[in-house]
């Protein structure tokens, strides 16, 4: 049983019996359906059966020239509206299943983001096709089993205007070291060990939520897992139509990255709110958009 149909409202599943009669109820209500050819007159198809609004749940499978459906995989989503542009994404095939693993290779996190690719059907049958493509943005959301909110940072309207130039500072900076300056490099290196040796003072008297207003960093081993802290930006509570739980949905920008995180309501210790954070791990997923890759065509 997949671990994370908790965050979308299915605390109380026990067992594999409960979660194949909403499975089989995906596969006969064929919403959101997605059709691609396979060999040997195979049709490998995918459903969705929404739980609350943008939330549900992927059935993907091959049905047979028979007609009899086998399930292959099932997923928990949750849908993103919040682009986030990229010039700097590929996608890796998974070893169990033909599903994909986004990358986006992303100054804003400050790490090169690794997610679950939902869209996984789309992208198969863009390669099958051999098109030259690229990345241009993702949508990307997460899914938490356990989280905490907690307060804001204490800033005036100075202090955001000079994280702000700091930050597009940053991104100049962050671009000139990937192009190979060494100037660029140097600085980011002298600016990292300032910041450390700012941290080591003040974490003396000062708590380490006040100094780390937001972080994302990769946790156990798989690699679309990740620790983090976000400010949160818009607070949405839905309702599963089935299990009549409460899922919250949080907008948060973390490391200047904008994404959703869903969880169910009782995993969620202390009150959201617009300009509080949250603090939990999470299971990084998304929807990737590609276009056809211009550089191709002009070599063409």
């Amino acid at each position: 049983m997949h671990k994370f149909l908790r965050s979308i409202g299915f605390s109380n599943l026990t067992d594999e019996d409960q979660v194949e009669i909403l499975l089989r109820r995906a596969v006969n209500e064929k919403y959101r359906t997605r059709f691609i050819a396979a060999p040997g007159d195979k049709v490998i198809e995918q459903y969705q059966l929404q739980v609350a609004p943008s939330v549900g749940i992927a059935v993907v499978g091959t049905r047979d020239s028979d007609g009899t459906f086998r399930r292959d995989y099932y997923f928990p989503y949750m849908r993103s509206y919040d682009g986030t542009l990229t010039e700097e994404g590929s996608i890796e095939r998974h070893a169990e299943h033909e599903t994909f693993a986004g990358v986006l290779d992303d100054y804003r996190a400050g790490i090169t983001l690794i997610f679950y690719v939902t869209n996984s059907l789309e992208l198969r049958e863009i390669t099958k096709m051999n098109m030259p493509v690229s990345a241009r943005q993702a949508f990307l959301s997460g899914l938490a089993t356990e989280g905490k909110i907690l307060l804001p940072v204490e800033k005036s309207e100075e202090d955001t205007e000079t994280i702000r130039r700091r930050q597009t500072e940053e991104r100049k900076l962050y671009e000139a070291a990937r192009q190979g300056d060494q100037d660029a490099i140097d600085t980011l290196t002298e600016t990292d060990m300032e910041i450390m040796d700012m941290v080591q003072k003040r974490i003396e008297t000062e708590d380490l939520y006040t100094l780390v207003e937001s972080t994302f960093m990769p946790t156990g081993v798989e690699c679309d897992m990740y620790a983090i802290v976000g400010e949160i930006l818009a607070v949405r509570t839905k309702q599963n139509v089935y299990s009549h739980e409460n899922i919250v949905d949080l907008k948060l920008n973390c490391n200047d990255c904008v994404f959703h995180v869903c969880i169910n309501e009782k995993d969620l210790l202390g009150e959201p709110a617009v300009g509080r954070r949250f603090k939990g791990k999470i299971w990084m997923q998304g929807e990737l958009e590609v276009v056809e890759d211009p550089q191709d065509d002009a070599e063409m």
